[in-house]
């Protein structure tokens, strides 16, 4: 492991991972360093969309929408096993925003972000639609409109992953403790000394780096202030967003968007086949960024917010599982929540040339590949070039294959494995792409799998994301690798837990 580096990122969620790999891509010499689980944090808990942001257009936010919108199509051809198109319906509710304004903006939301292969919004007559069915007859009419899913922890793995194949070292459960400038340095070594620690062994190792990028998301101003050394720095507002999932509450696969009294939007989604995900909220956050959880109010908002809609009353007792997550907002004054900016900013610190610090604030996962290439020129400005944009018309592992193709591959993977049923064989598809058929190997039974943990979970998926996409807890696997963890009851987390933990100490 080369201890000097042209670039060291603190951060393993998307924004740091997405800088990693435009980085390695480009022949930079990469470290990066994630103190707990890659997407463990902000990352993998948002609503799981890449969309344009149709309510920012009230914020006056175009240039944001517009750089987002250009996005979705660019992101969905990228990983077309793990980001795929939605349509959602928003009715028109005779209370709130009027007709002519929801289509004046979804007018632009078509047309600003050169959509090309998403189709256009149209109109839907709520007396005769289908999605009508699990809603209020309160709704004569509805707008149907184009974005995309996209499965967010994932989404950072596989940068991750492919950061680490073009060179970039990629450190899990790996504190920085100290970056600090040196003012002499070793021949060939930069001018940042990185001081970070494995969080299990306690083994500290020491890096020397041309430049240094803060991706922390929430503990971004921890970073300056704890680890740099730069005091009374605050440029993140933490804006907690927090979502319910209960059973399935209706059998189509379109989406909705509804709006509230407040001025504020949900959305309710259909999740892993078997409910139904709603959110988000909206509240700033106090106190740590560790531990995040749904507060009783944000549930009750959600259910109320959702009941306003549904024939079915959402209540709390409805509800399987939530999570929240913390949003780390560029600090603007705004005064409410929702109406502080989404986009990123970027922060340099330090003298021109090398020995800079660039801390990223905010952002979307829409944008997250625009950021990197936006920090890259900043890395350009400090070392030199190394190489040219290029994940523009790039794929990410197990997307290689046409946006479209997903039910083909499909296909392919049960013909390959004629073992395998519908369901298994799609969600590996979903989850691993191409890379499916790396992780089933040589299997010629459903016995080949190996020990079965439940929900369609079996040994050699659980052994190919410990050798390949750095799992080592449970929770890594059920709830960022894959999204089983709602299914599974607590004798088989431990079954797992057990099982993984022998694993890594060598035992059978």
């Amino acid at each position: 492991m080369s201890k000097t580096v042209d670039l060291f990122v603190i951060g393993g969620g998307i924004n740091g991972c997405g800088i990693a790999r435009d980085a390695a891509g480009r022949g930079y010499t990469v470290a990066l360093a994630e103190m707990n689980d890659l997407a463990s944090g902000t990352s993998s808990w948002s609503t799981k969309l890449v969309h344009g942001g149709l309510r920012y257009l009230e914020h006056y936010e175009f240039g944001l929408v517009r750089k987002a919108l250009i996005e979705r199509e660019i992101l969905w051809a990228m990983a077309p096993h793990i980001i795929w198109p939605l349509r959602f319906v928003l009715p028109h509710h005779k209370g709130l925003r009027p007709a002519w304004l929801l289509r004046l903006g979804l007018f632009l939301y078509d047309h600003i972000g050169g959509r090309k292969k998403l189709p256009p919004t149209k109109v839907l007559d709520m007396r005769k639609d289908p999605a009508s069915k699990p809603l209020k007859p309160l709704f004569t009419k509805a707008f149907e409109y184009s974005d995309c899913w996209v499965n967010d922890a994932r989404l950072v793995v596989l940068s991750a992953m492919d950061a680490a194949e073009r060179g970039a070292q990629i450190l899990t459960r790996t504190k920085v403790l100290k970056a600090e400038r040196v003012s002499s340095k070793a021949e060939g070594q930069g001018p940042w000394k990185i001081t970070v620690q494995d969080t299990q062994t306690k083994q500290k190792q020491t890096f020397h780096a041309k430049y240094l990028v803060n991706a922390a998301g929430p503990w971004v101003d921890t970073i300056i202030a704890g680890v740099v050394g730069k005091k009374d720095e605050r440029n993140v507002r933490l804006v907690r967003g927090s979502h319910i999932v209960v059973n399935k509450l209706f059998d189509h696969e379109r989406s909705y968007m509804f709006q509230n009294e407040d001025d504020r939007i949900i959305f309710a989604i259909p999740y892993e086949q078997h409910y139904t995900l709603i959110g988000t909220t909206d509240a700033d956050h106090e106190g740590s960024a560790d531990k995040v959880e749904i507060s009783k109010e944000e549930i009750d908002y959600l259910c109320e917010a959702a009941s306003d809609y549904f024939l079915e009353p959402v209540t709390p007792k409805e509800i399987v599982w939530t999570y929240s997550g913390v949003r780390p907002l560029y600090d603007d004054g705004a005064s409410k929540a929702q109406e502080t900016t989404r986009d990123f900013v970027l922060k340099q610190d330090g003298i021109a040339g090398e020995g800079q610090m660039l801390s990223i604030i905010g952002g979307k996962i829409t944008t997250y590949r625009k950021l990197a290439e936006t920090a890259l020129e900043h890395v350009e400005d400090a070392i030199g070039t190394r190489g040219t944009a290029w994940t523009a018309s790039s794929k990410l592992p197990g997307g290689e294959f046409v946006e479209t193709g997903y039910e083909d591959e499909v296909v392919a993977l049960k013909i390959q494995y004629d073992f395998l049923e519908d369901k298994m064989a799609r969600r590996l598809v979903r989850v691993y792409g191409l890379r499916a058929k790396i992780l089933l190997g040589n299997a010629q039974s459903i016995a080949g799998l190996g020990r079965d943990f439940g929900n369609g979970l079996y040994e050699v998926e659980v052994k190919y994301l410990m050798t390949h996409e750095w799992a080592v807890e449970a929770e890594d696997i059920l709830f960022r690798r894959t999204k089983l963890g709602i299914a599974f009851n607590k004798s088989q987390v431990k079954a797992l837990q057990g099982f993984m933990t022998k694993q890594r100490s060598g035992k059978k």
